[in-house]
């Protein structure tokens, strides 16, 4: 059911996203790490359907990303996604921006929380989601830890 990590299908860049620099501007790279998790997110059971019948939705708790390597308009890359943990509320994962020759652009660190937008509230998970996250869990606990989760930012060591 699930790959290890999970692999998202081909990403392209779009025009717009292009900085004066000639090069993806920051802000997209986050646009292509929640398209990649998107396509999990729908595995686990995270649709359309389930967000608009229960009302409930995941929320972005706190992300860090570190770029590595420039790309530019016309490339093609995919996002792969590694599920570190997770509870009956929220799940942490790791992500990698990989360029379709296989070198990682970037990599991205985050928390997400299940949410209830009549509150909005963080709430449990239902059992069928949890038991997917359970398998997605199971899938990826052989993985190696990252060597970039946990990273501090700061200027000096």
């Amino acid at each position: 059911m699930f790959d290890a990590p999970c692999l998202s299908g081909p990403l392209q860049l779009e025009e717009e996203w292009i900085d004066y620099n000639g090069h993806l501007n920051m802000a997209y790279y986050n646009v292509l790490f929640d398209r990649g998790l998107e396509q999990v997110w729908e595995k686990l059971g995270f649709d359309y359907t389930y967000r608009r019948e229960t009302g409930c939705t995941t929320f972005s708790a706190e992300f860090h990303v570190c770029y590595l390597r420039e790309i530019h308009l016309g490339d093609t890359v995919r996002v792969s996604t590694h599920l570190l943990d997770y509870t009956e509320k929220s799940f942490h994962f790791y992500q990698e921006l990989i360029y379709q020759s296989g070198w990682v652009s970037a990599t991205a660190e985050g928390v997400s929380l299940h949410i209830d937008q009549s509150g909005p509230l963080v709430t449990n998970l239902p059992n069928e989601i949890l038991a997917n996250f359970k398998v997605l869990h199971r899938a990826h606990q052989h993985l190696p830890r990252p060597e970039r989760v946990g990273r501090v930012m700061s200027l000096r060591g």
